[in-house]
């Protein structure tokens, strides 16, 4: 480990790092939200110049620092010999950004996962900075598993994914989850001049995450019009299918490319939810007690959107369907059923890895909270 002088100054500076889909952006920004409210803590983004991350950290007015990053594959392609010198040179543009920390004052690395947070993690174990991550997902991705290596302490949401990781070091936090996932109040979602969350009607929310899944986005769009006349639909469809997706609109039906603010509203006002299965819709349907159809992605690492989704319907119930699955089903008559036979809950009242996380870095990095 390569030492470093650090700067006398007394500042304290946390370096963010994940990106690549949303599900590891949010959970970080749901803990910035929160650090932001003390002066004496300066927060910087660090991901990569085309990601997701960008452009969500910025709408937050971070700042934000671009590195070099690379895909890292299971299996042969050219593209690995490629992505291999851009992770290299990731690590050296995330020393950069570390060493330039360091001279205004201690530095903390907190990884939420994803591609771009390996040469960041690295970078700062080499530079004797403390490095902490967060494992969302209930089996843990090979980016986390990688950085878990240089971590010096290990957060988890899913107990079933510390085994992934140095016992030592690791605990199971829970998602840090936004506040309002547990209040009843619904806040309106104006479009146009109408709130669509208006209770005239049901509401079908579908998402396929947050880049979108073209699967689930066409599988509404074969059923559109059936759907339309049963229910409103909020359909987060994915920045790259918004242009075709928004000329279908009607007054009850919804595209939008990305949710953020209000996705908790939605969820808590939907009768019917179809989702992927990523690791904080899970979450937040956990903490909300809604119960909810998911078709996970197969080819996620280790196919942990199927596990996500088991622990869901273990704890409030839910269908999960496979992607092979739905060429042979109807899908309104699927959503008569599931809307027949599911059971009402309570919310599941999961930890909230939001207070365990916060208190973890006031503990072990930031001390304790101006008065």
């Amino acid at each position: 480990m390569l030492k470093t002088r650090p700067s006398n100054s007394g500042k304290k500076i946390i370096l963010f790092t994940g990106g690549g889909s949303g599900g590891h952006v949010l959970p970080a920004l749901t803990l910035i939200s929160e650090i932001k409210k003390r002066p004496d803590v300066e927060i910087r983004y660090v991901g990569s110049r085309q990601g997701i991350e960008k452009e969500l950290a910025l709408a937050q007015g971070l700042q934000y620092f671009e590195i070099s990053t690379g895909k890292l594959r299971r299996y042969f392609s050219w593209e690995n010999f490629k992505d291999f010198f851009r992770v290299f040179k990731g690590l050296f543009d995330a020393g950069r950004v570390i060493l330039d920390a360091k001279k205004l004052g201690e530095v903390l690395v907190f990884s939420t996962g994803g591609f771009v947070s390996v040469p960041v993690a690295i970078a700062g174990r080499l530079l004797g900075v403390k490095v902490f991550i967060h494992e969302q997902t209930a089996r843990a991705g090979l980016a986390n598993r990688i950085c878990g290596f240089f971590a010096h302490r290990v957060f988890v949401s899913f107990e079933g994914s510390m085994q992934f990781f140095c016992k030592r070091k690791t605990e199971c936090s829970g998602y840090p989850l936004r506040r309002d996932c547990f209040t009843k109040v619904v806040n309106p979602l104006l479009i146009r001049g109408k709130n669509i969350l208006e209770q005239d009607r049901p509401v079908l929310f579908v998402t396929g995450g947050g880049n979108g899944s073209l699967l689930l986005n066409n599988l509404v769009k074969n059923h559109l019009k059936e759907l339309c006349d049963r229910f409103r639909i909020i359909h987060q469809v994915g920045k790259n299918y918004l242009a075709e997706f928004g000329p279908l609109q009607n007054d009850r039906y919804y595209t939008f490319d990305f949710i953020n603010e209000g996705m908790i509203d939605i969820l808590k006002r939907a009768d019917v939810v179809i989702s992927r299965a990523g690791a904080g819709t899970v979450s937040e349907l956990l903490a909300i007690g809604r119960p909810s159809i998911f078709i996970p992605l197969p080819h996620a690492q280790k196919n942990e959107q199927y596990f996500n989704a088991v622990e869901a319907k273990n704890k409030i119930g839910g269908l999960i369907l496979q992607e092979s699955e739905l060429k042979k089903i109807n899908l309104v008559e699927t959503i008569d059923q599931f809307m027949k036979n599911r059971r009402q809950t309570a919310q599941a009242q999961p930890q909230n890895g939001l207070d365990f996380l916060l208190g973890k870095i006031d503990l072990e990095f930031l001390g304790p909270r101006p008065s």
